[in-house]
């Protein structure tokens, strides 16, 4: 989260203050104003020309002073050409790094929300609590906390390559490193290597942890990973997988976006490996 974020769960009627910030969705469509290039998230200003209905609200905090709200909400203007919705994804380049950190956090407990009405266990309905984010059953005293599904994702070398894949789920031609949800009884590295394997059929070693990113499509967290190559022939399944090869770090296909932890671990790997060129030419 940005450095300069103070998450709290108790306001006191902040959403009548101008300057207050909204995320709100439309599934994982992101309400943003439009002026010229820039992509801004809407105040409360600008949200009462525009028409919102807003049909669920959770307080996430402050951002520099402003108080910041996650939402669920329409239209009900649709003639206005400034104020609009659009997919989160598609604003991973553009909008402002602080604001779409807490847009990820509005979009998981929006969604959280949305699925958490209930009781899992007596159906009875759940109230917030006050002291921490997670709703309580006051008739069973059940405790449901916004769901985190770790999942991780890791980068693989071979001397001076690199093993990416494409994947039937990803838009495009796009390839990535590979990845994969941790399954009940398994630690980071055990998921590392099944994963590895299923999906390509080679062994890894010496994994080294690089970092991580929240990634709430819908709850995941990505814990990225570096290893390297020991064994095998790439054998993939043509489902999943439907194209996986070695690249030269000089040699790479279309990447995923600059802000996700896959591309952090490719361009960490390409710039590793260039500065050995400049160094051994110098």
């Amino acid at each position: 989260m940005p450095r300069d974020f103070i998450p709290s769960l108790t306001t006191t009627n902040d959403t009548a203050r101008s300057d207050a910030l909204w995320f709100v969705f439309s599934g994982y469509r992101l309400l943003v104003s439009l002026s010229g290039e820039k992509v801004e998230i809407p105040a409360s200003s600008r949200l009462k020309s525009c028409g919102l209905k807003i049909t669920r609200q959770i307080f996430l905090g402050s951002y520099l002073g402003h108080p910041c709200y996650a939402a669920e909400g329409m239209l009900r203007n649709n003639e206005q050409t400034h104020t609009v919705f659009r997919e989160l994804r598609s604003l991973f380049e553009i909008l402002d790094d602080a604001f779409y950190d807490i847009a990820l956090l509005a979009i998981h407990l929006v969604e959280w929300d949305k699925r958490n009405q209930f009781c899992s266990r007596c159906r009875e309905e759940l109230t917030p609590c006050k002291d921490v984010r997670a709703k309580e059953c006051k008739a069973c005293g059940l405790l449901d906390f916004p769901r985190i599904s770790p999942a991780i994702i890791v980068l693989i070398e071979k001397e001076d390559s690199v093993l990416l894949a494409r994947s039937a789920r990803f838009p495009g031609d796009f390839f990535s490193v590979l990845a994969g949800f941790v399954e009940p009884g398994e630690c980071l590295e055990e998921a590392i290597h099944r994963e590895v394997k299923e999906e390509t059929g080679i062994t890894i070693k010496n994994i080294v942890y690089f970092g991580s990113q929240p990634w709430p499509f819908p709850d995941s967290l990505m814990i990225g990973f570096t290893a390297e190559y020991e064994s095998g022939e790439i054998l993939i399944d043509g489902e999943e997988i439907i194209e996986a090869d070695w690249f030269r770090f000089d040699a790479l296909p279309k990447l995923p976006g600059k802000r996700s932890i896959a591309r952090r671990l490719i361009d960490d790997f390409f710039r590793k490996h260039a500065a050995s060129i400049h160094s051994t030419l110098r």
